[in-house]
């Protein structure tokens, strides 16, 4: 029994020949191709630094973080900032509002795949640039200044919204200040300006169907609708799940920074999302350790969400990994 034990610890301190001739093929691949690696470093050396290292901070959750003390002098408190943030009264209204915001967008997730159809099909090289050109340019424009164009666009008073509606005899409509309007007017003005950039990775991939199968479908006597149905959408189905997936994988997330813009005490039981709480209470009332705590808990609620649609899409033969 000892002489097999050291037998099996000597087999360890020497590796198989198999292991030692991938070894060696290993580093031969990495010798040649080494200016591919010398060009993937800077790309390394970014993650490394300004994703990885900053995880050295999350700590900070589970601490009663004092700036004077820093992260290891600070006090251990365990779970008691996540226990904090699941018994305000505000929780479910947050996680409703977060919730709400996205299963929303993600209804309007079909839209950009019909626009990068409906593009695709078009004949006319004048006509398709520039509906693509009107399609992509609201993505150009700065955050703060699209907010203010909605802002504009909806004024009770100057808006051309209500001018429109007021001509049709009805009454202007705040709608900045009704809670019930701002998830309506989110995720509507975000595809609107998100439309076109959306469609260009559609049309990247429908840029590599094989003509061949068209001709085939033609010959066969398939419509226009046919082809697209039976050889456009399941040539770009992979790139549809695994955008799906990215977008499952963000659903407790929402940029904060549209939100925030036009956010307003009125309409703030609609507009008041996970992101935004913890820009006020880590930011704007200093508390550091918590606004961390719920900032985690975001983090692997979307992390858990990806990992279960990824293994969800390996059925279709598609996903990240």
């Amino acid at each position: 029994m000892e002489d097999h034990s050291v037998s099996h610890h000597l087999n360890k301190l020497d590796p198989s020949p198999n292991s030692r001739k991938k070894r060696r093929y290993n580093w031969r691949r990495i010798k040649i191709n080494w200016q591919l690696y010398v060009l993937l470093t800077p790309a390394i050396i970014y993650f490394l630094i300004f994703k990885y290292y900053p995880m050295y901070g999350v700590q900070i959750a589970f601490k009663d973080f004092r700036a004077i003390d820093g992260i290891l002098g600070s006090k251990w408190v365990g779970f008691e900032h996540f226990i904090r943030f699941f018994n305000t009264h505000y929780f479910w209204d947050l996680i409703k509002n977060t919730l709400g915001i996205n299963l929303y967008a993600l209804a309007l997730f079909p839209i950009s795949i019909i626009v990068a159809l409906s593009l695709n099909e078009l004949r006319d090289g004048k006509f398709k640039k520039t509906a693509q050109t009107i399609t992509y340019a609201p993505h150009f424009i700065s955050v703060v200044v699209f907010v203010g164009m909605i802002i504009a666009f909806l004024d009770p008073s100057t808006g051309i919204i209500n001018n429109l509606l007021g001509k049709f005899g009805i009454e202007p409509i705040s709608f900045m200040t009704i809670p019930a309007w701002f998830k309506s007017i989110f995720v509507w003005s975000n595809e609107w300006q998100n439309l076109g950039w959306g469609a260009i990775i559609y049309l990247a991939a429908l840029a590599g169907v094989d003509p061949q199968l068209h001709e085939a479908a033609k010959v066969d006597g398939a419509t226009r609708l046919q082809r697209i149905w039976h050889v456009n959408v399941p040539s770009i189905l992979p790139t549809i799940i695994i955008l799906l997936i990215l977008n499952m994988g963000n659903m407790l997330s929402i940029g904060f920074e549209k939100i925030l813009l036009m956010q307003n005490p009125l309409n703030l039981e609609s507009s008041q999302v996970i992101q935004t709480y913890v820009y006020e209470a880590g930011l704007l009332h200093g508390q550091y350790s918590y606004s961390a705590a719920v900032g985690l808990f975001n983090s692997i609620v979307n992390f858990l969400i990806l990992i279960f649609f990824n293994r969800l899409a390996r059925r279709t033969g598609t996903s990240l990994w």
